[in-house]
């Protein structure tokens, strides 16, 4: 039997943060459960496509938009209707033991599921901001790319698959899913590099923001425009 899961990372010049990424998969192969890895690049110009060939990655290149390379990266899993995508970021480390958790949410579930979210950075503003996205995603079942998302093909396929816009991409496939995501007992750790750069408050502030007026029908492409300012 075919190993199910096909995990599935969208790279933008991430050769700093794909190593540790891709190391963490390891547990995974080691435990039988992984099919195959795919790394979908919007252009980068970096080692990236060095590193992702050293890992025996399958490699698909285009345009640099987060929602259509990670619907590129589906499209060239080969996993069947049977399995299950993870969608992963380059900068977000996997726990130890989380095989032994997707497996066991492979064969007893169907939900999609999430792992918690934490930084790579210690103090209050990280655990606030790592807090809230807890919440929201407990909540309002809106975990965001960075948590890791576990979702079956079958789901994937009913919920349309990710849309291809540069910006919210997580949150309209998570509204457009059939079965509410659970949370799987472990965090992820992300890096907090991007926080420490433009600070806690005023990035953490403008992810909200942005995340409301998304839900109340702002355009995503316009939505990327403003954020990247």
């Amino acid at each position: 039997m075919r190993a199910p899961l096909s995990v599935i990372i969208p790279t933008l010049n991430s050769a700093e943060t794909l190593p540790d990424c891709l190391g963490a998969l390891i547990e995974g192969l080691q435990a039988g459960i992984i099919r195959e890895l795919v790394i979908s690049d919007g252009g980068s110009t970096d080692a990236t496509k060095s590193i992702a060939e050293e890992s025996g990655a399958i490699f698909v290149s285009g345009l640099p938009s987060r929602g259509g390379q990670l619907a590129c990266g589906a499209s060239a899993a080969q996993g069947g209707d049977a399995g299950w995508l993870l969608f992963l970021h380059s900068d977000t480390v996997l726990p130890a033991g989380w095989a032994a958790l997707v497996r066991n949410h492979m064969v007893k579930a169907t939900n999609p599921a999430y792992f918690h979210l934490a930084f790579d950075a210690t103090g209050l503003a990280p655990k606030l901001v790592a807090g809230w996205a807890n919440l929201r995603a407990r909540l309002f079942g809106l975990p965001y790319g960075d948590q890791a998302l576990l979702i079956s093909r079958a789901d994937y396929r009913a919920a349309g698959g990710f849309p291809d816009i540069p910006l919210m991409e997580d949150v309209a496939l998570m509204r457009a899913l059939l079965t509410r995501p659970v949370a799987l007992a472990a965090s992820v750790k992300t890096s907090a590099a991007r926080y420490e750069k433009t600070g806690w408050l005023r990035r953490g502030g403008r992810n909200l923001w942005t995340l409301i007026r998304y839900l109340f029908g702002a355009d995503p492409h316009a939505l990327a425009r403003s954020y990247r300012r």
